[in-house]
């Protein structure tokens, strides 16, 4: 499986000429759903979920379906019957020849005065675990996490401990829009020092074999 990231928290997964996409927002670049097969959002907020993005690849692609939580597909599924699927914790389904597995279900705390939205990972083909805005521990070995390294809801230690808890073989890092490049090396440094497995970034559009 082929793994490209794009900006911010949006990757594309290809496997045997059809594509997946993961939660294209409005950091994410506009071709990022360019060719999408299936489309998996994590949740509601707009640097995960972009209407129009959406709308577009649909549009595009009369045959792309998307996955997602009650939230997202109910702003979508009157437009496009049929093809906005509602998953939530526990299910598992086939999207575009990838099998998907649905964990978690809340976004991290923001703070107290904020109320927790809705929030799913994705593990696809047992491999690649998604978690989108939350630190949820799949339950089952993971090889590739998709680490969400700088949001408002979470500090280093919570990283650094995340990945410790998953110990996945190798984690890349998403959620990164908010990192300016002088932190980044911090980051790197000690996340790869301290949590225990190998630890990488992807410039946006760069590629890795999963």
């Amino acid at each position: 499986m082929k793994l490209t990231k794009k900006s911010h928290a949006c990757v594309r997964l290809e496997k045997d000429g059809r594509t997946l996409v993961l939660d294209p927002g409005g950091f994410t670049e506009e071709d990022a759903v360019t060719g999408a097969d299936a489309l998996l959002v994590t949740h509601e907020h707009p640097d995960h979920f972009d209407e129009g993005r959406l709308r577009a690849a649909l549009e595009a692609n009369p045959a792309a379906e998307i996955w997602t939580l009650r939230s997202v597909a109910d702003q979508l599924s009157a437009a496009f019957p049929g093809r906005v699927h509602t998953v939530g914790n526990g299910d598992t389904f086939t999207a575009a020849g990838f099998d998907v597995e649905v964990h978690g279900e809340l976004h991290a705390v923001i703070h107290p005065d904020i109320p927790r939205v809705t929030n799913v990972g994705y593990l696809v083909d047992g491999t690649v675990f998604h978690p989108g805005d939350a630190l949820t521990v799949p339950g089952r070995p993971v090889d590739t996490l998709l680490l969400p390294v700088m949001a408002p809801w979470n500090k280093i230690s919570e990283v650094i401990d995340y990945v410790r808890e998953v110990r996945p073989r190798r984690a890349y890092d998403i959620h990164d829009a908010l990192l300016t490049d002088l932190a980044r090396p911090i980051y790197d440094r000690q996340i790869g020092a301290l949590g225990g497995t190998d630890h990488g970034r992807l410039a946006s559009g760069a590629s890795a074999e999963v």
